[in-house]
């Protein structure tokens, strides 16, 4: 090979790497720009495994800005932090003075333009409210509070305010209603707001942009986000006075709110049926109040031989807030046609239905179960409080009252007897409660002869119920004192503490000077708040919507307090404000 093939060889060789340099190259950079864009991609979605997204979304921007005056278009345009449900903004979406017709919305990313169905009206301030209830994408977390902004189509822009806060358990996404007092106010709740807001997650809510002039608010737990309250379906909280806006007054704070259900409708039997020989299954159309009930609001009819039958015993056993059971001793015909008759039927709101019936559902199943004991209050084994401590046993089926007392004994470990008393809430239940105050510490135990407690199938169970408790010592109890102000003591203020978490366990205190102080509280978390008690009734007045009444005046200690055994919690101020 010459000298100069050996050179063109070489510069062969080069030129093919310079190439495979070139072309290695442009794969490494196509490959880089690849792994760059799908990083970029992959940054839009959550991260596989690590933390869980608890981060609520928010308002990062909207169009027209806050206050925007002589405003002209038909859109408005709302920017999130993140990607959110479409659904949930629409129905979180509040806009006062309030629009009848469909408005449009259109999404890019995190923005969705809202274009208005027809031209809004001139001279007039707008308010637009995204309430707590849109939820983002990712972990459907909830915005922690709603958000408004105003703007005016005139030149100037009303900036008055009312804000406030709802009270209680479930106080999250309340809708509030503002209705301005220049017409029929007895009526206000048949038609939509003028203006709307929504609790954030601590119940807090304000309603901005708002005209001069006099206003009633709500609070409503809107099911249906209908805008129109209806109480068959809706709660709602009724304010403790009207409010007026004017140029010397244009804040409202501290507007408070308690929700509860104000439904005036009653409840009706929907069904009766036989479970067997003797038992009759009631289903009303909501829960009633079982303590108003005794066999006599109840009565058969055999309709085939025209005559009528009466209920031997009624109770509420172990069944569903909405039913109850009924007894009879007689033998009924599974051939002939029957109906169930019930009479001043009472709800739970207080509400009586008189002369409701059912058609009965015949069984002649025999009864072979002896009646037994499926809860007591409080529980076996607990700890009691030693003064005249009450312990209630409820029964599967109902029985015969006569002669069970001869059957039940009540004594501490030595045998010593405790006297006691015996009542019956209802046809299956026996409530003993003990005459005298017991001793503290010390171990207790109640002993019922079920061969007693006879059904009326005659069925009974040869053995006996052991039920035991011990008392508590005076130091296992807690308390809390200290001075509430800023109250007139004229409207006869009553202080209540309420279990958090135990709606049965509350204290009520009439305070007629600042100093208050609760004592023999059972350990626990509790609220602290005051009511003023204008009908002198003892019992906190609600209001009602139709005829309007208003609520009466109430306020929260701030603090929830933790009142532990044996550590009272005192020096309160509680500002009464």
């Amino acid at each position: 090979m010459t000298s100069l093939q050996i050179l063109n060889k070489k510069v062969i060789k080069i030129k093919h790497f310079s190439f495979f340099c070139q072309l290695s190259l442009s794969f490494w950079l196509t490959g880089l720009l690849l792994f760059f864009f799908l990083c970029s991609c992959a940054n839009q979605l959550a991260p596989p495994g690590g933390e869980v997204d608890k981060i609520p979304p928010k308002i990062e921007y909207v169009y027209p800005a806050q206050g925007t005056v002589n405003f002209d278009k038909d859109y408005i345009e709302i920017e999130f932090s993140e990607y959110v449900d479409k659904r949930s903004v629409q129905e979180a979406l509040f806009i006062s003075p309030y629009i009848e017709k469909t408005l449009e919305y259109e999404w890019t990313g995190t923005t969705v333009t809202i274009t208005f169905p027809e031209e809004l009206k001139k001279d007039l301030t707008y308010s637009i409210t995204i309430g707590t209830d849109v939820v983002d994408l990712n972990n459907r977390n909830r915005m922690s509070e709603s958000y408004s902004f105003a703007f005016s189509t005139g030149a100037k822009i009303d900036t008055k305010e009312i804000s406030g806060r709802i009270y209680g358990k479930d106080r999250e996404g309340i809708l509030i209603y503002a209705f301005r007092l220049n017409g029929d106010a007895d009526t206000l709740l048949h038609r939509k707001p003028d203006y709307v807001s929504q609790s954030g997650l601590d119940g807090n809510f304000s309603l901005k942009g708002l005209a001069s002039g006099d206003y009633r608010i709500f609070a409503v737990r809107d099911n249906f986000r209908d805008l129109v309250f209806q109480s068959e379906q809706d709660e709602i909280g009724i304010p403790f006075r009207d409010i007026t806006l004017d140029d010397t007054d244009s804040l409202f704070t501290n507007l408070k709110f308690l929700i509860f259900n104000a439904d005036t409708s009653v409840t009706r039997l929907v069904s009766s049926i036989m479970t067997d020989a003797y038992h009759i299954l009631l289903t009303f159309s909501g829960e009633i109040n079982s303590t108003t009930i005794n066999p006599n609001n109840f009565y058969l009819f055999d309709s085939t031989s025209a005559i009528r039958k009466n209920i031997k015993y009624a109770y509420k056993g172990r069944t569903k807030p909405e039913e109850m059971v009924l007894v009879i001793d007689e033998s009924i015909l599974p051939e002939n046609r029957y109906y169930l008759f019930a009479d001043s039927i009472v709800n739970l709101r207080g509400y009586v239905y008189e002369n409701d019936f059912s058609s009965l559902t015949v069984s002649d199943k025999p009864d072979t179960i002896p009646p037994n004991i499926v809860s007591t209050i409080p529980a076996t084994n607990s700890t009691i409080d030693f003064i005249k401590p009450e312990i209630k046993f409820i029964f599967d089926d109902a029985f015969a009252s006569a002669n069970i007392k001869g059957g039940i004994s009540f004594a501490d470990t030595l045998d010593k007897n405790i006297s006691f008393d015996i009542s019956h809430p209802d046809n299956g239940t026996i409530l003993i409660k003990a005459i005298e105050d017991l001793k503290p510490e010390k171990d207790y135990i109640i002993k019922i002869d079920l061969n007693n407690i006879v059904d009326a199938a005659g069925n009974k169970s040869d053995s006996i119920y052991i039920y035991r408790f011990k008392t508590i010592s005076g130091m296992d109890l807690t308390g809390t004192s200290g001075k509430i102000i800023n109250i007139g003591f004229g409207d006869s203020p009553v202080l209540v503490l309420e279990n958090t978490s135990d709606k049965n366990i509350v204290y009520k205190k009439n305070v007629t000077t600042e100093a208050f102080e609760f004592s023999r509280i059972e350990p626990g978390k509790y609220f602290l708040w005051c009511f003023l008690d204008v009908n002198k009734d003892g019992e906190f007045n609600y209001g009602w919507p139709e005829p309007f009444n208003f609520s009466e005046g109430f306020s929260f200690h701030p603090d929830t307090l933790n009142l532990r055994a044996r550590w009272e919690v005192t020096d309160i101020i509680f500002n009464y404000k």
